[in-house]
C-alpha cells in the first residue's frame, strides 16, 4: 500500500477478547495500547468496538461543534469496515492524551481544520484492519481461503457457497486473532460513504431535543452559580458586600475566586439577580489604563525591533533598490471575540478523591489538567464529560474558564454547574489578537512582482499553547501563509512577537495563520494590480503558473461570479486567494454600497479544491459558515479596550451577520482524489480580503483594517 511508513505501522494495538466483542486499540507511535477488556465491559480507550449484537461502535476523539465531525470520522471507519452508518453509534472519547491524542498534533485538541486531515490514513486502517479480522475468522469458521469471502454491511459472505455471517457472529473469534500491522485500504473508485452527502448522526438529536450540549447537564443535587469575573484585564477582587444578594429568593450562598465572585442559587434566574445585587469593588491592578491605541502603538514599536525570519529568498533589499517602482502599505487586524452562541459554563462535583466535568471543550485533556491542578488532585482521578458544543471557533481550545469555575466548586460539596453570561463571556474571551502588517513590494517596468516583504508584529498564540505545535522554534500558526502564494523571486517575511499585558489572554479565532494573514496578503496584492494597471483576477493568475490547482480555483470562481461583466454604479465584486490547511480556493463578492454608506452584499461565489471532499455537503456547510464567519468581522467585528475594560458586551454592540443580511452564495467543489484538507476555517480566511476588495471596487477607496465606518463609506 502506499503512504503508510513503517513508523505509522505500530499505532495498532493488541486485540483484547471478552464476552464475545472485539477491540482495536488504537494509538500512535511510542503510546501505550488500551488496556485489556475486563468482566465483558471493554475500555472506551478504543476506536471502534463490535459486539455479539452487531452493536457498532465508533469513539470519536474528536469534539462536535457543529462541524460533522460525528459523521466524516465514523465514515472513515465505516467505509474500510464496510457497515453502513445507519447501523454505527458513536461515543464521545474520554480525556485520555496518551490514546487519543491528534495524530498531528499530538495534543488531544479539535482544532486547524485538521480532523479529517489527522484522521484520513489512520482512522481508515482502523476499519481495514477490523474488517481483515472479521473476514480472517469467517474463513477459519468455515475453513476456506479468505480469498474466497467477502464483507459488506456488516456481514462476511462465502462466496462459492453463500453461507453469511454477521459481524456479531464472528466477533469472539476475531477478537482471539493478532492483529495485523496494517490492512489494504480500499480504492477510493470503490468507496461506497466516503465522498457522498450521508445524513448527518448528530442532526436527529438536535432535531428531537435529545442532544446534550455542556449547557445541558443535569447532575443530581447540582447547584447553578453566575460567575463575574473582574471586569479589568489582570485585576483581582477587592471586597464584597453580599447582604443584599443573600436576599434573593433561591439564593445559596456567595462564593469568592482570586478574579471573580459568584452567587450560587437553585437556577440561573436567581442565581443572576443575586450577582446583580453583589457590591463588589475591584482591585483593577496595572492594566487599568490599557486600550487599544496603547496596545496598537506598542506593537507598532515592536516592528522597529528585529524578530524571527521565516523566509528569505533572493534580496528583497536589492529588488526594493533596482526597481522602478514601490509601494508599501500597513495593514491593522484589530482584536476579534469568538461569540459562540453557547456561552461558556462548566459543571464540576469535587471530592476529597475524585473530581467529575462536565462541559463542551475542544480540548478534554487540557481542562482535565488545569482542573487537577485547582483541586489538588492527579489528572486521572478527573473524569471529564465531553458534550456537544455549540459553536467553538478556537475559543474552546482555551481552558482558562475552567480555572476559577474550579475555585468556586472545590468551596462546596455538591455539583456546581458555573455559567458565564453573555456579558461575561464576550467581555472575557481568548480574543484574536491584534497584528499589525507592513507590506513592500517591487514592481517591474511591466508592473510585475518582483520583490515581496512582509513584516508583522502580534502575539504568538500557539507558543503560548504548546511547543507541540512548534517547528524549529518556529510559531507555525502565526507564520502559516505569511509569505503569500504567489510565485515572486525575491520573498522576506519577518515575525515580532508582542504579547499584550498578563490577564489578557490571546487565542485561536476559526484559524490564526491564513485567517489573519490573507487580509492584507490579498489587499496589498489587489493595491498591486491597481498600480499595474491590470485586471485583479488576471494578475494573480500571471503568478500562480507554478500552482495549478490554486489557479484553477481562481478561473473557477471568476468564471462562475460572472467577472468583468459590468455592474450598476457604486457595485464591485473583489477576490482574494488563499492556499492553506491542504485546500486551494478562491472567493468572489459581489457587493453594493448604498448612498447612506450602509453595504448590501449581493452575491458571494467560492472555489474550493479540498481534495477528496468526504461529506460534500459538510464542506459546502463549512465553506457558508465560515464566510459568514468573516464577513461578520468585516463588517461588524473589533472588540475595544478602554480603561483596561472591554466595551462590547453582546450582540446588540457585537453584531452578527443577520439573516437579511445573508448574501446568496455558490460553493463549488472540485473533484479530486487527493488526501482530503481542512475546510473548517478556510471561508472566514477568504471573506475579509475579498470584502475589503470589493468595497474598493465599488467606490475606489481603500480600507487597510475594518470595520468600516459607514460614514466614510457615505463620501467615497
Amino acid at each position: 500500500m502506499t503512504g503508510f511508513s513503517a513508523a505509522r505501522r505500530s499505532f495498532l494495538g493488541r486485540t483484547s477478547a471478552a464476552a464475545g466483542a472485539l477491540v482495536l486499540a488504537f494509538h500512535l507511535p511510542l503510546r501505550a495500547a488500551a488496556p485489556a477488556a475486563a468482566g465483558g465491559v471493554f475500555s472506551p480507550n478504543a476506536y471502534l468496538r463490535i459486539g455479539a449484537d452487531d452493536s457498532v461502535t465508533i469513539v470519536v476523539a474528536f469534539a462536535e461543534m457543529g462541524q460533522g465531525t460525528f459523521t466524516s470520522i465514523p465514515m472513515l471507519i465505516a467505509e474500510e469496515l464496510e457497515v453502513d452508518l445507519s447501523q454505527v453509534r458513536v461515543e464521545q472519547a474520554p480525556a485520555d492524551e496518551k490514546t487519543y491524542g491528534h495524530p498531528l498534533y499530538i495534543l488531544q485538541t479539535t482544532g486547524g481544520s485538521a480532523a479529517v486531515r489527522g484522521a484520513w490514513a489512520k482512522l481508515r486502517q482502523v476499519g481495514a484492519v477490523g474488517k481483515l479480522m472479521l473476514v480472517t475468522a469467517a474463513a477459519q469458521t468455515w475453513n476456506v481461503p479468505a480469498s474466497e469471502c467477502r464483507a459488506e454491511r456488516g456481514t462476511v459472505t462465502h462466496v462459492p457457497t453463500g453461507r453469511r455471517l454477521r459481524y456479531g457472529e464472528l466477533a469472539a473469534a476475531a477478537a482471539k486473532l493478532p492483529v495485523p500491522a496494517e490492512a489494504p485500504l480500499k480504492n477510493p473508485a470503490d468507496f461506497r460513504l466516503v465522498g457522498t452527502s450521508a445524513p448527518r448522526l448528530d442532526v436527529p438529536g438536535k432535531v428531537d431535543g435529545s442532544a446534550q450540549f455542556g449547557i445541558d447537564v443535569r447532575v443530581p443535587g447540582m447547584k447553578v452559580a453566575a460567575i463575574a469575573i473582574c471586569p479589568v484585564i489582570g485585576g483581582k477582587v477587592g471586597s464584597v458586600d453580599d447582604s443584599r444578594a443573600r436576599k434573593v429568593s433561591g439564593v445559596h450562598r456567595v462564593l469568592v475566586a482570586e478574579n471573580a465572585v459568584a452567587v450560587v442559587a437553585d437556577h440561573y434566574g436567581a442565581a443572576s439577580k443575586g450577582l446583580a445585587a453583589l457590591d463588589v469593588k475591584w482591585d483593577e491592578g496595572p492594566s487599568a489604563g490599557f486600550s487599544n491605541r496603547i496596545w496598537h502603538d506598542q506593537i507598532v514599536a515592536a516592528l522597529k525591533q528585529k524578530g524571527v525570519v521565516y523566509t528569505n529568498e533572493g534580496s528583497v533589499e536589492k529588488a526594493l533598490a533596482a526597481a522602478p517602482r514601490r509601494h508599501t502599505a500597513r495593514y491593522v487586524s484589530p482584536p476579534l471575540a469568538h461569540s459562540a452562541l453557547e456561552p461558556l459554563h462548566c459543571t464540576i462535583h469535587v471530592r476529597k478523591d475524585a473530581c467529575d466535568v462536565w462541559l463542551g471543550t475542544q480540548a478534554p485533556a487540557r481542562v482535565q489538567g488545569y482542573v487537577a491542578q485547582v483541586v489538588g488532585l492527579p489528572p486521572e482521578k478527573v473524569a471529564v464529560h465531553n458534550y456537544l458544543i455549540g459553536g467553538g471557533f478556537g475559543r474552546r481550545l482555551d481552558a482558562d474558564y475552567v480555572i476559577p469555575a474550579a475555585q468556586l466548586a472545590r468551596q462546596v460539596d455538591y455539583p456546581l454547574k458555573v455559567v458565564f453570561s453573555r456579558e461575561q463571556d464576550i467581555q472575557h474571551d481568548a480574543y484574536r489578537p491584534l497584528f499589525v502588517d507592513e507590506l513592500s513590494a517591487a514592481l517591474d517596468q511591466n508592473g510585475r512582482l518582483v520583490g515581496f516583504g512582509h513584516r508583522f508584529a502580534g502575539s504568538s498564540v500557539i507558543t503560548r499553547y504548546s511547543s507541540a505545535w512548534l517547528r524549529d522554534g518556529r510559531d507555525t500558526a502565526v507564520a502559516n501563509t505569511a509569505e503569500t502564494p504567489y510565485q515572486v523571486p525575491n520573498k522576506y517575511v519577518e515575525f515580532v512577537r508582542h504579547e499584550p499585558p498578563a490577564g489578557l489572554l490571546t487565542g485561536n479565532w476559526r484559524g490564526v495563520g491564513p485567517a489573519h494573514h490573507a487580509f492584507p496578503n490579498e489587499c496589498f496584492i489587489d493595491e498591486l494590480a491597481f498600480m499595474a494597471g491590470a485586471d485583479p483576477v488576471a494578475y494573480r493568475l500571471a503568478m500562480l503558473s507554478h500552482n495549478p490547482r490554486l489557479q484553477a480555483m481562481v478561473k473557477l470562481a471568476a468564471s462562475k461570479a460572472g467577472w468583468g461583466k459590468p455592474l450598476p454604479a457604486r457595485s464591485g465584486r473583489g477576490v482574494a486567494v488563499v492556499n492553506a490547511w491542504g485546500c486551494y480556493s478562491a472567493l468572489v463578492t459581489e457587493l453594493t454600497v448604498g448612498a447612506d454608506g450602509g453595504i448590501k452584499l449581493d452575491r458571494a461565489v467560492c472555489a474550493v479544491d479540498c481534495g477528496l471532499a468526504v461529506t460534500p455537503d459538510g464542506v459546502d456547510a463549512q465553506m457558508q459558515g465560515g464566510i459568514v464567519y468573516g464577513l461578520t468581522a468585516a463588517l461588524y467585528g473589533a472588540i475595544t479596550f478602554e480603561r483596561g475594560r472591554v466595551v462590547q458586551s453582546n450582540y446588540h454592540d457585537y453584531q452578527p451577520l443577520r439573516m437579511h443580511e445573508m448574501p446568496p452564495m455558490e460553493v463549488h467543489i472540485a473533484k479530486s482524489t487527493e488526501s482530503p484538507g481542512g475546510v473548517g476555517e478556510l471561508g472566514t480566511a477568504l471573506a475579509i480580503p475579498s470584502l475589503m476588495n470589493a468595497i474598493h471596487s465599488a467606490t475606489g477607496k481603500r480600507f487597510r483594517t475594518y470595520p468600516v465606518p459607514s460614514d466614510e463609506l457615505r463620501t467615497a
